[in-house]
């Protein structure tokens, strides 16, 4: 492999002669052999996005010259656009605060817009990664606002598939709507409920949890961009802050607004905090409903075998014929991975001191990888298992009419106490409670029709 030497403030380092990065890249791949991950895309796409704004903003106040910026943003562009991404090699485990990463976005940067102006890769003689891409920048302000902005660009692929997820919920809640089952509570048998509503209250539980991941988002928007090294925008012309965030929200599509107090931006990361409880808790819905369909589908001999979910894959290498609820499975353990984030988010969020939170790698991380397997886990989940989920109606309804609880029903007319021996006799002799009911004549058959039919029953008492 052919090399090329760089010399940074620590002395000379050889480095790859084709490599974008350069010196500082290269004591951070020596020195954090750690995990073998590299950033997520949408962080590189984050921090592409910054430097192009920061370059756009010091073109305009005149604190770059406009050949270098205009190259600047132009190598930034490709990488905003998904090119040059295999040069981001730095571990994700690295040098505190990101400081690494950081000066890999510069040393990439600056060695392209060099390419674009005619410069030899390294020379850094019209474009320095310091002197040029960074002006008027620290890591201290850059990667706080990369790490929040990434969350915003991650989320908007999460979003879609939740809104289909609850869609689909709702679609199977009519079309199960008519199939009438037994209700469980404590895992016992409980009044009649119509399947449909089961899945409709899955659908609202999914709903409900995006729009909590939106709300909580929202503090992301606010950004200490131009607070420089510890939020007193040192280096930094006056105008520089407003105009820079402003670019990168029209760039990004993203409403970015300055956030009130640059040393709070830059210190706290409680945002972030935020927005991994709300996937927290979307992830325990998910472990949830991911349980109840495996147990309604349990079976299909001994088990409940009220639903079938669709059979993608044999399920035993030595069982012929099982088939197991494989998605169903997936969608828990990728949730108790985003439950284990956030539990690492938590204590990183905590574990800042003063004007800084050096932790902000694996805060960065771990959110972004919580979104990318939820993202990812629960199309699948949607589309491969949800959307074809079919119900076994006959089996459904010997469950509805099979329920001791039917029973309760019978409460105001015979009193709890002789509704409870008609529900001991039931189990003792197997006999259902429609027909103990008959043949010791409570009631009449046309009470016994009305107050027992199990669609009336399932049918709500007011609306709200």
């Amino acid at each position: 492999m052919k090399t090329r030497t760089e010399k940074d403030s620590l002395g000379t380092i050889e480095l790859p002669a084709d490599a974008l990065y350069g010196a500082q890249t290269a004591r951070a791949i020596r020195n954090f052999p750690i995990s073998g991950m590299r950033a997520h895309p949408a962080l590189i796409r984050a921090i592409a996005a910054i430097k192009m704004a920061a370059a756009e903003a010091n073109r305009d106040l005149g604190t770059v010259t406009a050949d270098r910026a205009n190259a600047i943003m132009a190598a930034a562009r490709e990488i905003l656009d998904g090119k040059h991404h295999d040069q981001f090699v730095v571990d994700v485990f690295q040098a505190g605060a990101g400081v690494s990463f950081h000066m890999n976005t510069n040393e990439v940067i600056a060695n392209r817009a060099n390419q674009i102006l005619g410069a030899k890769l390294g020379s850094y003689e019209k474009v320095h990664p310091n002197d040029h891409v960074n002006y008027g920048q620290s890591t201290n302000d850059v990667f706080p606002t990369a790490m929040r902005l990434s969350a915003l660009l991650a989320l908007e692929d999460l979003y879609p598939v939740l809104k289909s997820l609850s869609a689909t919920f709702a679609k199977k809640a009519e079309e199960f709507d008519h199939v009438l089952k037994s209700g469980r509570t404590h895992m016992q048998d409980a009044t009649p409920i119509r399947l449909g509503q089961e899945f409709a209250a899955y659908g609202l539980a999914i709903a409900h949890s995006c729009r909590t991941i939106s709300r909580t988002s929202a503090s992301l928007r606010e950004l200490g961009l131009g607070g420089s090294a510890v939020g007193t925008g040192l280096n930094t012309h006056p105008q520089y802050r407003a105009l820079a965030i402003q670019n990168l929200s029209t760039l990004t599509r993203q409403p970015l607004c300055p956030a009130p107090d640059m040393r709070y931006a830059m210190q706290s990361c409680a945002a972030m905090a935020d927005l991994s409880g709300s996937l927290r808790t979307l992830a325990l819905e998910v472990i949830r409903i991911s349980n109840d369909l495996r147990l309604l589908a349990s079976g299909p001999n001994t088990g409940l075998n009220e639903i079938q979910l669709p059979a993608l894959q044999p399920g035993s290498s030595i069982m012929p014929g099982k088939v197991n609820p494989v998605l169903a499975e997936l969608a828990a353990m990728v949730a108790f991975q985003v439950i284990g984030n956030d539990t690492a988010i938590g204590y990183a969020v905590q574990a800042g001191q003063l004007e800084l939170n050096v932790m902000m790698p694996t805060i960065t991380y771990n959110t972004l990888q919580s979104i990318h397997i939820l993202t990812n886990t629960l199309r699948e989940f949607d589309q491969r298992c949800i959307a074809g989920i079919t119900a076994n109606e006959d089996r459904c309804a010997f469950y509805a009419e099979s329920t001791v609880s039917l029973a309760t029903a019978l409460n105001p007319y015979i009193g709890y106490a002789k509704a409870a021996e008609l529900v001991k006799e039931s189990i003792a002799s197997g006999k259902g409670i429609l027909s103990l009911a008959r043949e010791k004549e409570l009631l009449t058959d046309e009470q016994i029709t009305e107050i027992l039919d199990p669609q009336k029953m399932t049918e709500p008492r007011e609306t709200i």
